[in-house]
């Protein structure tokens, strides 16, 4: 049975740091490409960032680019995010999935978790 399981988020001021995890089981962590996804109230799930299987190729939202990180280890089949200098607008809950390819496109992600609540306080 694949699982994905975030955890990290909570309740944070503007300006301020937080590191998101994915721990994947049931499935080879390491193949998979990963990416981190977002769906704040009322509105669409959006694509975060992505990376490689290797984590030689990440991608970024324009919205997120020189704030956010990705980055996994997969001697931990485990998935990172670091988010820096945090806006209320990142306000959302965040998911995590695997992909074949660090696509931006929620729909060709196949497993997803159950999401982690990132709330940023103006």
């Amino acid at each position: 049975q694949v699982q994905l399981v975030e955890s990290g988020g909570g309740l944070v001021q503007a300006g301020g740091s937080l590191r998101l995890s994915c721990v994947a089981s049931g499935l080879q962590f390491s193949i998979y490409a990963v990416g981190w996804f977002r769906q704040a109230s009322g509105k669409e799930r959006e694509f975060v960032a992505a990376i490689s299987w290797s984590g030689g190729t990440s991608n970024y939202a324009d919205s997120v680019k020189g704030r956010f990180t990705i980055s996994r280890d997969n001697t931990k089949n485990t998935l990172y995010l670091q988010m820096n200098s945090l806006k209320p607008e990142d306000t959302a809950v965040y998911y995590c999935a695997t992909n074949a390819y660090p696509a931006s496109n929620p729909e060709t992600y196949n497993y997803w978790g159950q999401g982690t609540t990132v709330t940023v306080s103006s």
